[in-house]
């Protein structure tokens, strides 16, 4: 699940490039108003739906495929300067998936060693998107998917997609997931499973945590990313058409991890919370640094050709957060 030289040619673009952005979602429509004091970006190239884990002494972070690469990833000392990499963190893709649509990966760490990379691909029997998982003795890989089939592939749902995890308190793993309804016209539900041990097999049934219902977030929810701060569960997520300046990121808190979870009624960060400081914002994943809680996501250029990655520090009052703006 971020514009002062739009251009009259700017539909034609979208057009163009819609292709490598979404599988079944509406295509994108050019964001509506100009922007002309967006913020440097950390990562300034096609660098979308971004993770980022602390590894080996470094902050890592991976992102939707581009240039022919299906997990791209990135390396940095500080999060402020960041070096790109050209090798691919998921050469090959499994048997039941399809090159082209590798979206918003999630990496973690196993606590005997090693990592779990959860990544979308395109389901080639149903041309649907899916979730697979793959394994790797290093945290920039190469991974290798550990099954013959998907993890997560609701296709009577519209497929799955956008899967981050989320460790308890008491060790238990879980993935949380969005189904892509908005491809076929259904519902789009937050959905969280617990994982086996290892991470890489489901461990139960899937729970519904909450779909779209609020003005602001259009046709879906997508992108969910699980936190705990004190006693209370959040949910970031991202919503609205992630191809204009209406994608913001929104939150939603529970009592226990499985709910029910109440939203803030306006986004956390959108185009117009950030006076134009980033367009279309989305796509977000939440770290715990000594500098305190940091989210990073992503955002669109002045002409909404790519999206680069940006951070923003959180603060917290109560067990509710705010992006602190520059």
């Amino acid at each position: 699940m971020n514009q002062a030289k739009r251009a009259v040619a700017l539909g034609a673009v979208f057009g163009v490039l819609a292709g490598a952005f979404v599988g079944c979602a509406p295509q994108p429509a050019p964001a509506s108003d100009p922007v002309s004091k967006l913020e440097p970006f950390l990562i300034d190239q096609d660098f979308a739906d971004p993770d980022i884990l602390e590894a080996d002494g470094k902050y890592v972070a991976f992102a939707t495929n581009t240039r022919g690469v299906n997990v791209q990833f990135a390396t940095s000392d500080d999060r402020a300067e960041w070096n790109v990499s050209l090798e691919d963190a998921l050469p090959q893709l499994p048997g039941w998936a399809t090159s082209g649509r590798t979206w918003a990966p999630d990496v973690t760490a196993l606590p005997a060693g090693g990592y779990v990379l959860y990544f979308v691909a395109q389901h080639s029997e149903s041309n649907r998107q899916c979730i697979g998982a793959a394994t790797s003795a290093t945290v920039t890989g190469p991974y290798s998917a550990v099954a013959g089939e998907p993890l997560v592939c609701t296709l009577d749902e519209g497929g799955s997609i956008d899967p981050a995890t989320f460790t308890d308190d008491d060790g238990t793993r879980y993935l949380i997931w969005k189904n892509d309804g908005n491809c076929c016209s259904m519902d789009t539900w937050i959905q969280l499973n617990p994982l086996t041990p290892d991470g890489t097999q489901l461990a139960g049934p899937a729970t519904k945590l909450f779909k779209q219902s609020e003005p602001w977030e259009g046709q879906l929810v997508e992108a969910p990313t699980l936190v705990k701060h004190g006693d209370t569960y959040l949910v970031f997520y991202s919503a609205n058409d992630y191809g204009s300046d209406q994608y913001a990121v929104g939150v939603a808190s529970a009592p226990a991890i499985t709910g029910p979870y109440g939203k803030q009624p306006t986004p956390l960060l959108s185009s117009e919370s950030s006076d134009g400081r980033y367009i279309g914002p989305g796509g977000q994943d939440v770290l715990r640094t000594p500098d305190g809680d940091v989210m990073f996501f992503h955002g669109w250029d002045e002409l909404v050709i790519y999206r680069g990655m940006y951070s923003l520090p959180l603060d917290w009052t109560g067990d509710l957060p705010s992006v602190r703006l520059p």
